[in-house]
């Protein structure tokens, strides 16, 4: 993924879009505590009285660049999502193929959220809390594709209680492929993952229909104390 691919080219004169280009450009490449703020405006084209204009710190302006990239990859990674098929296994799988372009790409880096977050100690700092509302946002929208899996395949009441951990280990297996793609440098840890993934997407469709074979297990409570039956013979 490339933001070349998704967006049109920032107007020369908008200093504080030309500013958050660089910085995003360069922390994602770099890291934010090895990108300095001199670096970031000579990138950007701009004077760096423009910075102090726009952005009270470094760390309000990383916060923004990468609110902006949060909205910028969602777009991209759920156009790419729907276009992988109709049914909602299709678009759950086709997940990874579409991780698997973007690990191909020259420009990858990793998830710029979770190299964010591993710089940043404080959960209450702003970039940790705009990391975390990306993931957010990225487990409600597998959560949508998976309560449209439990619905096609006709999960029923069982199924429904399934989803949300269901989500919670696709969205494990997302980032877990992306970090594995991170420091192997294989694009096809992706392929890894989505070979897992039908894994859990068949375990949870066997594991309804198994319980819904089960009988309904009777009470046999009537409020009476009984007594086991005599073994005496009958005189």
């Amino acid at each position: 993924m490339t933001r070349e691919t998704l967006t049109g080219p920032t107007p020369p004169g908008d200093a504080r879009e030309r500013l958050l280009d660089a910085a995003e450009a360069l922390i994602y490449a770099g890291g934010i505590h090895a990108t300095g703020v001199d670096a970031i405006v000579r990138q950007s084209g701009t004077a760096r009285k423009s910075f102090y204009t726009h952005f009270e710190s470094k760390d309000a302006l990383v916060a923004a660049a990468l609110e902006r990239r949060d909205e910028r990859w969602m777009n991209w990674f759920i156009a790419g999502t729907q276009r992988r098929g109709k049914t909602a296994r299709k678009r759950l799988l086709g997940m990874f193929d579409v991780l698997r372009e973007w690990f191909a790409s020259a420009d990858f880096h990793g998830c710029a959220f979770l190299n964010a977050a591993g710089e940043i100690a404080s959960a209450d700092d702003p970039i940790r809390i705009v990391a975390r509302k990306h993931k957010a946002r990225l487990l409600d929208f597998v959560r949508t594709e998976c309560e449209a899996f439990a619905a096609e395949s006709d999960l029923g009441a069982r199924g429904a209680r399934h989803v949300a951990r269901l989500a919670r280990q696709w969205l494990v297996l997302l980032d877990g492929a992306i970090a594995v793609a991170l420091v192997s440098g294989e694009a096809d840890a992706a392929l890894d993952a989505q070979m897992m993934a039908k894994t859990l997407l068949d375990a949870a469709v066997k594991s309804v229909a198994k319980s819904a074979a089960k009988p309904a297990r009777v009470s046999t409570t009537t409020g009476e104390t009984r007594r086991p039956p005599s073994r005496r013979t009958a005189t």
